[in-house]
């Protein structure tokens, strides 16, 4: 499936990023500045969220300005408070009579391990993320939140690789979009769900007198999850790992549809991430709605599935390593 549109294309979504190079840390945010009906699903066993409970059905708060998406571990989730300050000062936000209140709910990515663990993504790094928002297609790769974002942790970073962030759109019918934003940080390894091949994931390691997949290939999370050493390090693997995303529409939709689309876009992370949603996880998708295009909710949901799997992919193809760490391009047979 080739890419032919930007999650920008969506009306009323612009995304920027902000990063530091050198501590391998940054954040996304994605602006929705006149309001979008926003659903969250989350499934992972170790998220890290900021208000996703105003998001969820029979809650007050029925429109979000903006979400944060940023590495950091909690410490990152202050990265909200910039977009909150900026939304702010445009007077965007709640209309709670004395005030109007951005509503900016986030996740984190946990990417200490992999730069400098003292710098994470704060509220000026939010805020510059936020000056930074454009609706023109957002880089991909080693950028925004998906600067320390890396894959097939099972031995820790040892025999983990390099992921980062991608994108992908999908026009439905004339001017109907959907698409999504994804940064892949996942415990396990992903796969192409249209061969069955892995991509990126965990590299052959050697334990004491155990050689855990063919040198040149990757070692299969899975399987190494079911033998006698996997059994072992499972007991002390870091709860570091979470997949993070939003996926948007420019179709009408209402709170409980939202919430909806959010859930079946899981389906989409299934696919392309083995295993998924595990304790060691925190994987997350919010979802926005910014229009009022008449539409099916299960079709938006459907695609939002396929949107999100493509987004991960890119995730991981289009990142690039960073010191001895390898990415999906030290691996070019199995991303032929």
């Amino acid at each position: 499936m080739e890419k032919n549109h930007s999650f920008t294309d969506i009306p009323g979504i612009k995304v920027g990023h902000a990063q530091n190079f050198e501590a391998l840390t940054g954040c996304t945010v994605i602006l929705c500045e006149k309001g979008a009906v926003g659903g969250v699903d989350q499934r992972g066993g170790a998220p890290g969220t900021r208000e996703t409970d105003l998001l969820r059905p029979m809650h007050l708060v029925q429109r979000v300005h903006a979400i944060t998406l940023a590495g950091g571990s909690a410490f990152g989730l202050d990265a909200a408070s910039g977009a909150v300050r900026y939304l702010e000062e445009r007077n965007i936000g709640f209309d709670a009579q004395v005030a109007r209140v951005p509503i900016v709910p986030g996740a984190i990515i946990f990417d200490l391990g992999v730069g400098s663990s003292k710098i994470r993504p704060d509220a000026a790094m939010g805020y510059q993320a936020c000056l930074n928002a454009t609706k023109t297609p957002p880089l991909e790769g080693n950028y925004g939140a998906g600067t320390g974002a890396t894959v097939g942790k099972i031995f820790g970073l040892a025999g983990a690789m390099k992921s980062g962030i991608g994108d992908f759109c999908i026009e439905i019918s004339k001017g109907l979009f959907v698409g999504a934003i994804v940064v892949v940080n996942a415990f396990g390894d992903i796969i192409d769900h249209r061969t069955g091949q892995i991509i990126a994931g965990v590299r052959p390691v050697k334990k004491g007198p155990f050689q855990l997949g063919r040198e040149g290939f990757f070692a299969d999370t899975l399987s190494i999850m079911s033998s006698f050493i996997g059994k072992t390090v499972l007991n002390f693997a870091t709860k570091d790992n979470t997949v993070i995303g939003v996926v948007a529409t420019n179709a009408q939709l209402s709170k409980e549809e939202a919430n909806k689309v959010a859930q079946m876009a899981h389906d989409g992370l299934a696919r392309v991430v083995r295993p998924a949603h595990t304790m060691l996880d925190g994987d997350t998708i919010f979802s926005l709605s910014t229009g009022r295009r008449r539409a099916d909710a299960n079709v938006i949901g459907a695609y939002a599935a396929e949107c999100f799997s493509e987004a991960s992919l890119r995730a991981c193809r289009l990142a690039a390593p960073v010191f001895d760490m390898p990415s999906a391009k030290n691996y070019p047979e199995a991303n032929a």
